[in-house]
C-alpha cells in the first residue's frame, strides 16, 4: 500500500525524524491558513499523489507571500498532474502540502527496502540526492553505498559509520545523523514498510539533516497488523477495479492488454502473462484468486475483469487442487449469466474434479471454449488476439 508524502511525515514525526513545519490543504483557503501559521516565507506547494517526478511536472512551487500561495493553491488543486510514473493519463490533485522552506547547503539520498536476495534490509544512501536514484544506478553506480542488516540483530554502530562515512559527513553531524536513522530503521520494521526512501535528505547551512521529501511504501500482507497505517489508505488514488477486487480478498492488478486472465497461483499467473504475450496479445490484468477460492469470490473475479472494457477475449488457467475445478465452473457460469457474457472466453482447466468442471461448462450453453492443454490454449487465445 502506498501512502502520501504528507502521510509519511506524519510517521516520520512519530519517530523523530526532523522535518520541516507544514500541514495538508484539502482548499485553497485552508493552505492559505497554513502559510499564514508558518515562521515566515517562502514556503513550498506539493502536489500530494501516490507517484514520483512531481516537481519536474509542475506538482512543486516556491511562494514567496500569501498571494502565491492562494494563486498556486488555486491553480494545483483540481489539476490532473502527469509525471514520468503517473502513466499519460496522469493523476488528479486533490491535496496540497505546504511547508516551509530552508535553507540547503547539500542533498543527498537515503533509503531502505527489503533485499530478497540476502534476506536482509539493506540501506542505501548516496551523495547524488534530489537525481532519480535509476540514473545514478545506472551511471555511477559507485555513488551508491549499500549496507546490509540482518533483521534477527538489528542495524549495528558500525554499519551506522559505514553509512555516515559513505556519505562524506562531517564529525559533528555524525551523532544527528546515526540517531536518525536508527529511528528511520525502527520505523521500517515496526510498521512492516517495504520501502522507505528520502530524496533527498539535506544538510542546512546551519548543519541539521532534515527529510525534506519523505516516500513510503507498505506490506499489504501486514496491514492485518497495522490497523493505524491501513486508514491512511487512499482510494481515490488507486485504480477502480483493483478497489473492487480487494473487497473479495482477490489479487488483482490492471494492465494495458486487452486479454483478461484468471489463475490460482501467482507463479502460473506469470507464466499465462507471459503465454498471452507469445500468443501475440497482451494481458490486460494479473488476476490470482488463490488456491482456496470459492465459488462466489470467482464470480467476483470473473465480473471484475468483464466490466474492463479493454478486455476483448479472456483466458482462465486453473490448476484444480484446493480451489476445486467444478467450483471453478460454476463460479464462471454463474458470472458470464449475471452480467450477460458476450466475449469468447477459453478455458484451460485440470486437476481436482476437472471432469466435472468441464460438464459443467459444457451444459452452460454459453460461449466457453474448453483447452485440452497450455498449447491449446495458447492457440485458441492467438485466435482471439487476431480477432
Amino acid at each position: 500500500m502506498n501512502i502520501h508524502e504528507y502521510q509519511a511525515k506524519e510517521l516520520f514525526k512519530k519517530y523523530q525524524i526532523p522535518i520541516p513545519d507544514g500541514g495538508v490543504a484539502f482548499n485553497v483557503d485552508c493552505a492559505v491558513s497554513i502559510a499564514g501559521e508558518l515562521s515566515g516565507f517562502p514556503v513550498i506547494v506539493k502536489a500530494q499523489i501516490h507517484a514520483g517526478g512531481r516537481g519536474k511536472a509542475g506538482g512543486v512551487k516556491l511562494a514567496n507571500n500569501l498571494s502565491d500561495v492562494k494563486k498556486i493553491a488555486k491553480d494545483m488543486l483540481g489539476m490532473t498532474l502527469v509525471t514520468n510514473q503517473t502513466g499519460p493519463n496522469g493523476k488528479k490533485v486533490s491535496k496540497i502540502l505546504i511547508e516551509s522552506g530552508v535553507n540547503i547547503d547539500k542533498e543527498l539520498y537515503l533509503s531502505i527496502l527489503p533485499d530478497r536476495a540476502s534476506a536482509k534490509i539493506v540501506l542505501m544512501a548516496s551523495l547524488a540526492g534530489g537525481m532519480d536514484i535509476e540514473t545514478v544506478a545506472e551511471e555511477t553506480p559507485e555513488k551508491i553505498v549499500k549496507v546490509y542488516v540482518d533483521p534477527l540483530s538489528g542495524i549495528q554502530a558500525f554499519q551506522l559509520r559505514q553509512l555516515a562515512f559513505g556519505l562524506e559527513l562531517p564529525s559533528p553531524l555524525m551523532r544527528q545523523f546515526s540517531t536518525m536513522v536508527r529511528n528511520l530503521y525502527d520505523l521500517f520494521v515496526m510498521n512492516d514498510c517495504s520501502l522507505l526512501e528520502i530524496n533527498p535528505l539535506i544538510i542546512t547551512t546551519d548543519e541539521r539533516i532534515m527529510a525534506i521529501d519523505a516516500k513510503i511504501n507498505l506490506d499489504d500482507n501486514a496491514l492485518f497488523r497495522q490497523k493505524e497505517i491501513l486508514e491512511y489508505r487512499d482510494v481515490d488514488e488507486e485504480d477502480p477495479l483493483e478497489v473492487e477486487a480487494s473487497k473479495y480478498q482477490l489479487n488483482y492488478i490492471k494492465m494495458d492488454g486487452n486479454i483478461g486472465n484468471m489463475v490460482n497461483g501467482a507463479g502460473l499467473a506469470m507464466a499465462t502473462m507471459d503465454m498471452i504475450k507469445q500468443a501475440g496479445a497482451e494481458p490486460a490484468n494479473f488476476l490470482d484468486v488463490g488456491g482456496g477460492a470459492n465459488a462466489e469470490q470467482v464470480e467476483n473475479a470473473f465480473r471484475i475483469m468483464l466490466s474492463d472494457q479493454n478486455v476483448k477475449g479472456i483466458l482462465i488457467n486453473i490448476f484444480g487442487g484446493i480451489l476445486r475445478c467444478d467450483v471453478l465452473a460454476t463460479g464462471v457460469v454463474e458470472a458470464s449469466r449475471k452480467v450477460g457474457l458476450s466475449l469468447p472466453v477459453v478455458v484451460r482447466m485440470e486437476g481436482t474434479n476437472v471432469d466435472e468442471g468441464r460438464k459443467i461448462l459444457e451444459d452452460s450453453g454459453l460461449n466457453l471454449i474448453t483447452a485440452t492443454d497450455l498449447a491449446d490454449a495458447a492457440q485458441k487465445v492467438a485466435q482471439m488476439a487476431q480477432a
